[in-house]
């Protein structure tokens, strides 16, 4: 197993007749979350990737369980919850720099995770877990259910990386930080944006991010800076990596999912980090251009033909 991660997805329903929710009589259902967007993402490009988590017993909850298996990724590790139903999310694009979510995802299958529902001889066969600042927000068991798994984790030196995909909506700051740094000082690579960087310690500066957070505790930390691309801090270099500029962002929710996954595939594949990065840059991009969380991931094909397309024309420019 390359990866393990844990997390909620949603069924996920967006206005088609009005771009408003208030106006809007017909919707579209999809499927959506932090941690199986980045499962997805990198069972494109060729990992062999399981997703931990619990659905409903539900319809919405099997047609979401199916739909995952479908895209490839193991979901052995998957429980069906009896006593709770399969969160959803409703999103609204407005434009494509003002997406607002509103979230019917309290008491919810997957905020029923417990320490229980992990088997640690699974998370013990991967090379790395993925897990984000989303899950711990869900209930109290669910924090320990990510503490433990870290714990886990690196008991059986498996590389722990964390996104912290701060959601400012699902609990209060206080505890947000408490938690985030917490997490933040046991994993291995951290990958934040700078707003994110800005919330835990309160600076915006990236090259001082860096410092601060490896100084925290991370080897490798990755942080996004939007349509510049991102930089990446170890204890021995450091560099921005440019993105790729794309005419118009079409959807830019799942972007930061798929900026992880090519990441983390680079890793993976043993690429020098400026490489990795650069895959990850381009999964982001990418990942706009197609409306929906993950429908705009891309194969290994497709990201290759991407990113060769555009070292031509940064040659012919």
């Amino acid at each position: 197993m390359d990866v393990v991660t844990i997390g909620e997805s949603m069924a996920v329903f967006s206005p088609e007749s009005s771009p408003l929710m208030r106006y809007a009589a017909t919707y579209s259902r999809k499927f959506g979350g932090a941690e199986s967007n980045v499962a997805i993402g990198l069972t494109r490009l060729g990992h062999d990737v399981g997703w931990i988590s619990k659905v409903g017993n539900d319809e919405l909850g099997k047609g979401l369980l199916s739909f995952i298996r479908g895209e490839g990724v193991d979901v052995s590790q998957v429980k069906i919850e009896h006593s709770a139903p399969t969160g959803l999310y409703f999103k609204e694009v407005r434009s494509a720099s003002n997406v607002r979510v509103e979230y019917y995802r309290k008491g919810s299958a997957a905020s029923k995770l417990t320490i229980e529902d992990l088997n640690e001889a699974y998370i013990a066969k991967a090379k790395y877990i993925h897990v984000t600042g989303i899950t711990p927000a869900l209930s109290e068991s669910c924090y320990e259910t990510i503490i433990h798994m870290i714990k886990v984790a690196r008991e059986n030196e498996v590389k722990v990386i964390f996104d912290p995909n701060l959601r400012k909506k699902l609990w209060s700051e206080e505890r947000a930080r408490e938690v985030l740094l917490e997490i933040a000082a046991q994993s291995d690579i951290v990958m934040p944006g700078v707003s994110e960087g800005e919330f835990m310690f309160g600076e915006t500066d990236p090259e001082k991010l860096g410092e601060l957070f490896l100084n925290h505790g991370a080897s490798l930390v990755v942080i996004k800076v939007g349509a510049k691309g991102a930089y990446y801090f170890t204890k021995e270099e450091s560099k921005l990596v440019p993105g790729f500029p794309v005419e118009q962002v079409v959807d830019p929710v799942g972007a930061g999912d798929g900026f992880a996954a090519g990441v983390i595939s680079g890793l993976l594949d043993q690429l020098p980090l400026t490489r990795a990065v650069e895959r990850g840059n381009a999964v982001g991009a990418m990942a706009t251009q197609i409306p929906g969380d993950f429908e705009g991931l891309p194969t290994r094909e497709e990201i290759e033909q991407f990113m060769n397309s555009s070292d031509s024309e940064d040659i012919n420019r």
